[in-house]
C-alpha cells in the first residue's frame, strides 16, 4: 500500500504555487504536532527550484516548525492529563505514570542533558511530534526545549536545503525513489516506541 508517496507528490505540487513559502511554513507547523509527512520533502523541491533562497526556505521550515513545537509541547502537557481515564481503562496509566515521573525528575534535575537530547534528535528518524508531545508530558523546562528545538531542526533543515542546493536534481531524486521505505521505516519505529513502552 502506498501511501507516503501520493503525499510526497502533493508536497510537490505544492511546492510550485505561488504560495509555496505559505504552504511550507504550514506543513512545517502542522507536522511538530500530529502530521506525519516531514517538511523536509517540500522543502528539498522548492530549494531545487530556487536554489539561490536556499537559506530563506529553509528559515521558513524553521520558524513554522518552532511555532508548532510549541503547541505540541502544550498538547502534551494538558492532553496527557484528558487522556488519563482512557490509559487506565487499558491498563497503561500505572507504567506511563512510572515513567513520566522519573523522566520529568531527570528532566528537572539535568534540563540541559535533554537539551542534547533534542539537539541530537535532529539526526534521528523519529517524528519531531515525538519529541514535543514528550517535552511536554515529562515538563521540559521552556529555555533547554526552545534552545534544543532551535540548534535541534534548524541544523537539520539548513543541513538538508544546503545539500540540495549543492547536490541538485540528483539528491531529489533520491529522496523521490526512497520515500514510501522512509515512511514505513518511521512508522514502524513509532510503532515499536509504544511496544518497548507497553512493556518497560
Amino acid at each position: 500500500m502506498k501511501l507516503f508517496k501520493p503525499l510526497y507528490e502533493r508536497a510537490l505540487r505544492w511546492a510550485k504555487h505561488p504560495h509555496a513559502e505559505r504552504y511550507l511554513g504550514g506543513l512545517s507547523f502542522v507536522e511538530a504536532i500530529i502530521f506525519p509527512v516531514a517538511p523536509e520533502i517540500m522543502l528539498a523541491p522548492m530549494v531545487l527550484a530556487q536554489p539561490q533562497r536556499w537559506a530563506r526556505y529553509a528559515s521558513v521550515s524553521l520558524l513554522g516548525s518552532m511555532l508548532g513545537a510549541f503547541v505540541g509541547y502544550a498538547l502534551g502537557h494538558y492532553a496527557f492529563d484528558l487522556l488519563r481515564p482512557l490509559l487506565a481503562q487499558i491498563g497503561w496509566l500505572p507504567r506511563l505514570d512510572a515513567l513520566v515521573a522519573e523522566l520529568g525528575a531527570q528532566v528537572r534535575s539535568h534540563p540541559w542533558n535533554a537539551f542534547w537530547m533534542l539537539v541530537a534528535a535532529g539526526f534521528v528518524p523519529v517524528p519531531l511530534k515525538i519529541f514535543t508531545w514528550a517535552s511536554g508530558i515529562v515538563g521540559m523546562p521552556l529555555l533547554p526545549f526552545i534552545g534544543g528545538m532551535l540548534v535541534g531542526r534548524g541544523k537539520r533543515v539548513y543541513l538538508l536545503a544546503g545539500v540540495i542546493r549543492l547536490g541538485g536534481e540528483r539528491a531529489e531524486r533520491a529522496l523521490h525513489r526512497w520515500i514510501e521505505w522512509i515512511g514505513w521505516a518511521l512508522v514502524a519505529l513509532i510503532v515499536a516506541l509504544i511496544a518497548w513502552l507497553r512493556l518497560v
